[in-house]
């Protein structure tokens, strides 16, 4: 069994918390890379909570990409370019996106759905169970990561996961944004923007985005807290999980499919 809790050598602690508790770093001057109004957590990932989303696809709208687009901007997506080489097929196939709009169809009435898809977020992962170096992972808080630094790029992953939602990255990067980092050869997906969580803020940059449009079709919120909206939709709105088949018990629910 895999520590997710690991032990954190306390010198470098206090510098990552003196470092964030600055609020900006400053690459020149005038240029502020990222800023943060909320405080750095102060104790460890607990179990105490599980974060998850609830999306209600009566809500999401065909043609809208406000989700995929906030995801882009705030993990450094919409910073990747495909290079001098390659078609342009071959790059929409390689590139980059941790949030997909999708279409489900009913093959008994044809009724058709939107939906976002992303890391599931399962409580027994395919993708952690297959990794041979612990780069997949889940913390205790049912956030799925992968560690870049263990990452070797075998995509072993990629190919257990059965909602295609984990994506490589084949080629050099550049323009990094110090909240997410990013990394030739290695695998990378949805983490419920992790960066907001541990710097204590309450939403997702795709539920932002969602509510922004005019949707609301995206709620983000501890599964755990009998009291949190999440909860509180999941108990009035009719939900499954995609692929309930393969008892994952995902932290990704969907309303009206």
């Amino acid at each position: 069994m895999k520590d997710e809790n690991p032990v954190i050598d306390p010198e470098r602690r206090a510098f990552v918390g003196l470092a964030v508790g600055i609020g900006a770093a400053l690459v020149a001057p005038g240029v502020i890379l990222h800023q943060v109004a909320a405080a750095p957590r102060a104790e460890p990932v607990s179990g105490a909570v599980r974060w998850g989303l609830l999306i209600d696809t009566t809500k999401c709208v065909d043609g809208c990409s406000a989700c995929v687009e906030a995801c882009g901007r705030e993990n450094g997506l919409d910073l990747q370019g495909r290079g001098e080489t390659g078609s342009s097929d071959k790059w929409e196939r390689q590139k980059a996106a941790w949030v997909r709009k999708v279409k489900l169809q009913d093959n008994q009435t044809g009724r058709i759905v939107n939906l976002p898809m992303m890391c599931q977020h399962c409580e027994h992962p395919p993708c952690v169970d297959v990794c041979p170096t612990g780069a997949s992972f889940k913390r205790a808080d049912g956030i799925v990561m992968v560690d870049r630094h263990l990452c070797i790029g075998c995509r072993y992953c990629m190919m257990a996961c059965p909602y295609k939602a984990r994506s490589f990255i084949h080629g050099e990067q550049s323009g990094q944004l110090t909240r997410a980092p990013r990394g030739k050869g290695c695998v990378e997906s949805c983490d419920l923007c992790v960066q907001r969580r541990d710097q204590g803020e309450d939403s997702t940059a795709c539920v932002d985005a969602c509510v922004t449009a005019g949707h609301e079709a995206i709620v983000f919120g501890d599964l755990q807290d009998p009291a949190s909206p999440i909860r509180q939709m999941l108990k009035e709105l009719p939900n499954r999980q995609i692929r309930e088949d393969l008892a994952l018990n995902t932290g990704v629910r969907y309303a009206g499919v």
